[in-house]
């Protein structure tokens, strides 16, 4: 699904959540490839090429509301947008970014790779090269954008900007890291599974994209 159509059905999703008349809702998608540009993003100081770079490469660019700064999606990446409402007993932002970190550490360990979180920076780490991404927006306690798992990524677009805006760290896959070739639908069963788990809920799997 393309990033725009994406970001929104995320936004109309939240605010049938807001209003109460949807429950929780996991979105999982993969999006062709496009940087966007956070709330912590700096200009372009980020964008490692000009902007018609990007363009003349198939590239699409967004400036979101998410948290964070510049990031990458693309092919062979699990990208995962939870509408939950915190309210009453969950609104602790730093407690949620947890569990999508610990997420990915879950599922990552399932391959035998061990991940684990960098002091002082989001996101899920192997050593000093991030696997997985995380940046979120909440809105009267109901959450929108999430994380970003890097499964078969072509990691050398990741070139083309400073990841999340951190100089001298670098990017994995979990292809990269088990030497294999994992189908990213496992690794989207696992996640849910791991999410499921961490948020103590019982999920039902719709196809196709929420009516809202």
């Amino acid at each position: 699904m393309a990033y725009g159509e994406a970001l929104g059905l995320q936004e109309r999703v939240q605010a049938a959540r807001v209003a109460g008349e949807i429950p929780d809702t996991l979105l999982l998608v993969e999006h062709p490839p496009v940087v966007t540009l956070g709330r912590g993003a700096r200009d372009d100081g980020h964008l490692r090429v000009p902007r018609e770079v990007f363009a003349a490469r198939g590239f699409e660019l967004h400036e979101v509301g998410r948290g964070g700064d510049v990031t990458y999606h693309g092919p062979g990446q699990v990208v995962a947008y939870p509408i939950l409402d915190l309210k009453p007993d969950r609104q602790d932002v730093r407690r949620y970014v947890w569990t999508l970190e610990e997420a990915m550490i879950r599922v990552a360990a399932g391959y035998g790779v061990r991940a684990g979180r960098v002091e002082g920076l989001n996101g899920t780490w192997v050593g000093d090269n991030k696997l997985g991404a995380v940046g979120v927006r909440i809105s009267r306690w109901v959450t929108m954008h999430g994380l970003a798992f890097n499964v078969t990524t072509d990691l050398s677009h990741f070139d083309l900007i400073v990841p999340c805006g951190i100089q001298g760290k670098g990017v994995t896959s979990l292809a990269r890291e088990t030497g294999r070739d994992v189908p990213r639908v496992d690794v989207e069963d696992a996640l849910v599974r791991e999410l499921s788990d961490i948020w103590q809920a019982t999920p039902e799997e719709r196809e196709g994209a929420p009516a809202v």
